[in-house]
């Protein structure tokens, strides 16, 4: 009988997916960094969506660590922020950076698809 308080083991999936999420928090972060550098040529609509999506991200990997009862509607949230992210990267598609970003962001949004139990 388990100890009052103590939590089982993450699944392997739940494992992976936290990572996903953290990688792609990292990787938006920087590339938030590089639209920064690019001035001009970076939108405000891809800033925020880089924004949404870094938070978002981070978010749905503690809720997951925790065990949070809301985690299953937060990575659904989290899969939509990564495809909305991945869609605006995708619009400058000669930045190497952009598209390191979308594969990251597409990535989470496929794990997180799978442990919301949504189809992919």
């Amino acid at each position: 009988m388990p100890q009052q308080g103590t939590m089982t083991a993450m699944s392997k999936a739940m494992q992976d997916c936290v990572e996903a999420c953290m990688s792609c928090h990292s990787v938006c972060e920087e590339t938030m960094s590089s639209c920064m550098q690019l001035g001009g040529q970076a939108q405000m609509q891809i800033m925020r969506t880089l924004m949404d999506c870094a938070e978002t991200t981070r978010m749905c990997a503690d809720m997951m660590m925790r065990r949070s009862p809301m985690s299953t509607e937060m990575c659904a949230m989290c899969a939509k922020a990564c495809e909305m992210c991945a869609e605006a990267c995708m619009s400058m598609p000669d930045d190497p950076q952009m598209m390191r970003c979308a594969e990251a962001c597409r990535r989470c949004a496929e794990s997180c698809r799978a442990m919301a139990g949504a189809t992919m």
